[in-house]
C-alpha cells in the first residue's frame, strides 16, 4: 500500500467545489428508473445514458471530481470505441467502482441486512485496477423499525466495511465506506441523530482494528434526516447542525473528506442541507457530494432515450452538477437555483 498515493487520490475526490457522481445502479435499479421514463433497459441505452453524462465535458471537468461505476459499465466502450473510463479520465476525473454484491437478509437478524461480496475480493479488485478504477464503493444498510437497527446488524455491516476497506487499500484503491441509515419510517430526526452517531462509532472502531488508513479513505455517510412519514419534517439549518454534530463526534480529522449520499431527498433538498452545512463553516473536512438520483433524475427525464435530447439532458446534468458544487462551496441559495433554472 502507497499511501501517500492513496492520499492524494482521496485529497483530489474531495477536491473544493466538486463531487462524485454515482452511476453504479445496477441492471435491476436503472431497470425501475428506465420505467420511469419510458426506456428499454438494454446494455446499449445503458451505455448511450452514461456516455452522455460523461462526455458533457465542462460540467465533468468543473464539478465531478470522480465516477462510481458498475461492473458492466467499467468495461464499456462509446460508439466511437472510446472505453468509458477514457472519457472520464479525459474530462479530469477519478473512474471507480461498486464491489459489493448488494444487501441480503442477516441471518438471526429478522428484518435486517448484511452486504456481502467479501469472497474473491481481492482479485476482482486486482482487475479492477487493472481496469482504471483508483476508488472503490461499498454500502451497508441500515432501517429504523421495530427495535432496529440490533446490534448484531450495526457490528456485522461494520466488520465488513472494514475489511473491504483494508483490502481496497491493500490494492491501490481508496474505498469510499459508505454506512447508510435509510430515510424509510416515521422516525424523527432525534433517532435518525442516535442511530447515525452508533453505526459511525462503529464503523470506525471496526476499520481501526482492520488497519485501515484514514488518509486514504472517503466516507459517504447519510445526513441526519426524519423518516420519510414522520410527520415533522425539520428545517433545512437543523439538519446541517445535527449533521455535522454527529460528525464531529464521530469522525476523525484525518478522514480527507466526507461526500454524503443524498438518501431518497429531492435535488433540490440534498443540496440545500449540503450547503448549509458547509455555510457553519469550521469543519475538520472538506463536505461535499456523492449522488447518484440526486443528480441524475432530471437528466434522465430530459434524455428519455432520444438522440436529439442529448443536448438537453447534458444542460440538465450541468445545472444540477453547478448547483451541488455551489453546495460543495457553501455558496447555493434558492435565488442561485432559481436563477440557473
Amino acid at each position: 500500500m502507497n499511501l501517500e498515493e492513496l492520499n492524494k487520490i482521496a485529497i483530489k475526490m474531495a477536491a473544493p467545489g466538486k463531487g462524485i457522481l454515482a452511476a453504479d445502479e445496477s441492471t435491476g435499479t436503472i431497470q425501475k428508473r428506465f420505467d420511469a421514463i419510458g426506456v428499454a433497459n438494454t446494455e446499449d441505452n445503458r451505455r448511450d445514458y452514461r456516455e452522455m453524462l460523461f462526455r458533457a465535458g465542462k460540467t465533468m471537468r468543473e464539478h465531478i471530481s470522480g465516477v462510481i461505476l458498475f461492473d458492466e459499465t467499467i468495461r464499456q466502450k462509446a460508439k466511437d470505441g472510446t472505453s468509458l473510463v477514457a472519457l472520464i479520465e479525459a474530462a479530469g476525473s477519478i473512474p471507480g467502482i461498486k464491489v459489493d454484491a448488494g444487501a441480503k437478509p442477516l441471518a438471526g437478524a429478522p428484518n435486517e441486512t448484511i452486504t456481502e461480496g467479501l469472497d474473491g475480493l481481492r482479485e476482482r479488485f486486482v482487475a479492477y485496477h487493472a481496469l482504471g478504477a483508483r476508488f472503490a464503493k461499498w454500502r451497508g444498510v441500515y432501517e429504523i423499525a421495530q427495535g432496529n437497527p440490533s446490534h448484531n446488524a450495526i457490528h456485522a455491516n461494520a466488520h465488513a466495511l472494514a475489511r473491504y476497506a483494508a483490502l481496497a487499500q491493500e490494492n491501490g484503491i481508496v474505498p469510499i465506506v459508505e454506512p447508510e441509515l435509510l430515510m424509510d419510517g416515521d422516525h424523527g430526526i432525534e433517532a435518525c441523530e442516535t442511530v447515525t452517531e452508533w453505526i459511525l462509532k462503529e464503523v470506525f472502531q471496526e476499520l481501526f482494528y482492520a488497519g485501515v488508513k484514514l488518509e486514504g479513505m472517503i466516507l459517504k455517510p447519510n445526513m441526519i434526516v426524519p423518516g420519510k412519514k414522520c410527520a415533522k419534517q425539520n428545517s433545512v439549518d437543523e439538519v446541517a447542525e445535527r449533521t455535522v454534530r454527529v460528525l464531529k463526534r464521530c469522525v476523525p480529522g484525518a478522514v480527507p473528506g466526507i461526500a454524503f449520499l443524498s438518501g431518497g431527498q429531492s435535488d433540490v433538498e440534498a443540496t440545500a442541507h449540503l450547503s448549509a452545512m458547509n455555510a457553519l463553516g469550521k469543519l475538520p473536512w472538506p463536505l461535499t457530494f456523492s449522488y447518484g438520483r440526486a443528480l441524475q433524475a432530471a437528466p434522465q427525464k430530459a434524455w428519455s432515450g432520444k438522440t436529439e435530447n442529448v443536448a438537453a439532458g447534458q444542460a440538465a446534468f450541468a445545472h444540477r452538477a453547478r448547483m451541488n458544487s455551489l453546495a460543495a462551496l457553501g455558496k447555493w441559495t434558492p435565488a442561485e437555483e432559481k436563477k440557473a433554472s
